[in-house]
């Protein structure tokens, strides 16, 4: 992000006021490269105003489940580093379903497993070995390996 005037950009604690964000949850998302912002002649951050619409998809996106890391994967793709448009939002949210629809199927079947899995420690040893014949889970490591329908 270039230099902003003062008169034209927000410091931080505009931003959060505007935004509903904490302070603090300004900086991690500026660590984690999904906004940006500028210093001014006294090194405080300074904002330009689109960061606003930037959160505000930002925070739709995360409460919907996307993990930070494909919210930044995405938005680093828009050109100049802008602030989604209409368009961008349609493309972008397009890209997201299809990536919360696998998320949807995974944790339906996770419910609908949960009252016979244990866990695979493996603790049950009426329904775990029709599953788990001779632990060959184990051999990929510690903790459940069943959540994941390609683990079989």
């Amino acid at each position: 992000m270039g230099k902003a005037s003062d008169s034209t950009s927000l410091s931080v604690g505009q931003v959060a006021a505007r935004s509903g964000l904490s302070v603090s949850a300004i900086r991690f998302y500026e660590a984690k490269g999904l906004i940006r912002s500028s210093r001014n002649a006294g090194n405080q951050r300074r904002y330009r105003r689109d960061v606003l619409r930037r959160l505000a998809v930002i925070r739709v996106a995360n409460r919907t489940g996307l993990p930070l890391a494909s919210i930044a994967h995405a938005l680093a793709g828009l050109p100049d580093e802008r602030t989604p448009n209409a368009a961008d939002w349609k493309r972008l949210s397009t890209h997201w379903r299809a990536e919360l629809d696998e998320r949807i199927a995974r944790l339906t079947q996770l419910r609908d497993e949960l009252t016979g899995c244990i866990g695979c420690g493996c603790l049950s040893l009426k329904s775990c070995p029709l599953r788990n014949a001779q632990d060959r889970l184990g051999e990929s490591g510690n903790g459940p390996r069943l959540l994941d329908a390609d683990a079989l």
